[in-house]
């Protein structure tokens, strides 16, 4: 059964090089080589789905994508960076969302990954950016958090939420919970 996963494993990786590189030997531009890996997994079915699951998530299993958003479903909490959206999952599934956000400015960009909740504040101030309320705060990497705050500005970093959104990810979301972030 080992030799089988490892077997398939190669399989993956090389379609992966063939999607980044091009057929052939011809020059691929640029564009056509950064397809999100999201996007690239969703072209090539479950199998890549399953290979391309994120360090530490289901022994044994692998996660798939879940519908309609560009995370696996290890994770409790979606941010798609580019669509300015996010999601609530459970079970693999959508709870809530897609809400709208908005994230980082430049020079204070929202870092893509997967991170663990670590704490929660529901009346949070900035410590950093002069007592600025934060209510229902989430953070989940460093001082960056989702919290409620304006759609229509960016922020220094945090995840903003319209009010009733914030209320929702703060009711749902506990320390431990996987945050994926997504460029």
């Amino acid at each position: 059964m080992h030799a089988v996963r490892v077997l398939l494993l190669v399989v993956v990786v090389g379609a992966v090089a063939a999607l980044i590189s091009g057929a052939g030997t011809r020059p691929v531009p640029v564009d056509d080589r950064s397809r999100p890996v999201a996007e690239i997994a969703t072209d090539l079915g479950p199998v890549l789905t399953a290979a391309l699951a994120p360090a530490g998530g289901v022994v044994g299993e692998f996660p798939a994508l879940v519908p309609g958003t560009p995370c696996m479903a290890t994770a409790r909490a979606c941010i798609d960076l580019s669509a300015n959206r996010s999601w609530l999952i459970s079970g693999g599934r959508v709870t809530y969302g897609p809400v709208p956000i908005t994230s980082g400015r430049p020079g204070w960009r929202t870092p893509p990954g997967t991170f663990r909740v670590t704490f929660k504040s529901i009346n949070h101030k900035s410590t950093i950016f002069d007592d600025a309320p934060m209510p229902y705060s989430v953070f989940f990497n460093g001082g960056i958090a989702f919290h409620q705050g304006s759609v229509r500005v960016p922020s220094h970093g945090c995840i903003h939420l319209p009010a009733a959104a914030a209320r929702a990810f703060f009711g749902n979301l506990r320390p431990g919970d996987l945050v994926q972030v997504v460029a």
